[in-house]
């Protein structure tokens, strides 16, 4: 199966497009900083015990006053802006793929029920998607972030969740429509299988690969949105590394000169982002021909 795989069409493709390697291997480089940060962080920047305030507002080091250990800087409590910056990439990480995991998942199910069943199941799925569609997910985050008591990343999760999964389900529920009605899946009703089967072993792979390029969009667009919902301080809280909350904090000194409490983590979110973009756009070029027809 394994040897099958890496002969297949898909990675043949992938293996021979640069912009794919190259956007794949951006991510690649943030998720294993992310999970090596506590290894090769020269700090920890939550740790108190660690920070001194002796050390706050240093410039890069190539600058003049810039010193070892920081080799980005610090921020106004003392921070290394290189050890804050992937710190916050592992909470921006844990956010983008718990809500395309979470908000993915349910809205499959809710998809693959509405296309398949239809009527009454149809109807419901469809009218709820289409009450939480009218919202802007951004403005419902920061609504249900309001209402919570607590905060951190597992209360934004759940906040992005609440609106996120209508794109999911909507997609599915589409695919679903357009392949249940297949020659093969009609076979597959006259022969008695039942609808667990029927959905699982031949509705499902078929109507999966969409879903695949609006996880990979998705991804990129929670990950803006958790550094925006922290910019504006109503995301994960101050005891937690976040990129839009580096940015928040170091706006306040750009026009002082202090430049690099903005750019360094700004340039960061935003080469993190468009590595996964990059990666989508391929994903979606080759899960769907006709755009290859169309060129």
């Amino acid at each position: 199966m394994t040897k099958r795989f890496f002969k297949s069409k898909i990675v043949h493709n992938f293996s021979h497009d640069p912009s794919a390697l190259a956007g794949s291997f951006i991510l690649l480089v943030f998720i294993l900083a992310a999970i090596l940060a506590p290894w090769i962080a020269p700090q920890n920047p939550y740790d108190l015990t660690k920070v001194s305030l002796d050390a706050f507002l240093k410039p890069p080091i190539w600058m003049e006053e810039g010193q070892l250990p920081f080799i980005l800087g610090t921020d106004d409590q003392g921070r290394c802006i290189f050890s804050t910056i992937l710190y916050g990439c592992r909470t921006s990480l844990i956010v983008g793929f718990g809500v395309v995991l979470v908000a993915g998942t349910f809205g499959i199910i809710m998809g693959v029920l509405a296309g398949y069943y239809g009527g009454i199941i149809d109807s419901v799925t469809m009218r709820m998607a289409d009450i939480f569609f009218s919202f802007s997910t951004t403005l419902m985050a920061f609504l249900m972030l309001g209402l919570f008591k607590q905060r951190g990343v597992m209360v934004v999760i759940i906040a992005i969740c609440i609106a996120d999964w209508v794109r999911y389900a909507r997609t599915m529920r589409g695919s679903v429509l357009e392949v249940k009605e297949e020659a093969y899946i009609m076979a597959a009703k006259a022969t008695g299988a039942r609808d667990s089967r029927l959905i699982l072993k031949h509705l499902m792979p078929n109507a999966l690969p969409p879903i695949f390029v609006i996880m990979a969009v998705d991804l990129a667009v929670v990950i803006m949105l958790e550094a925006t919902l922290s910019f504006l301080g109503v995301g994960v809280p101050m005891t937690e590394p976040s990129l839009g909350m580096m940015i928040s904090i170091g706006k306040d000194y750009v026009y002082a000169g202090m430049w690099w409490l903005v750019v360094f983590p700004g340039a960061a979110l935003v080469l993190l982002v468009v590595g996964i973009n990059i990666f989508a756009d391929w994903l979606r070029e080759e899960l769907n021909p006709k755009i290859e027809k169309e060129r």
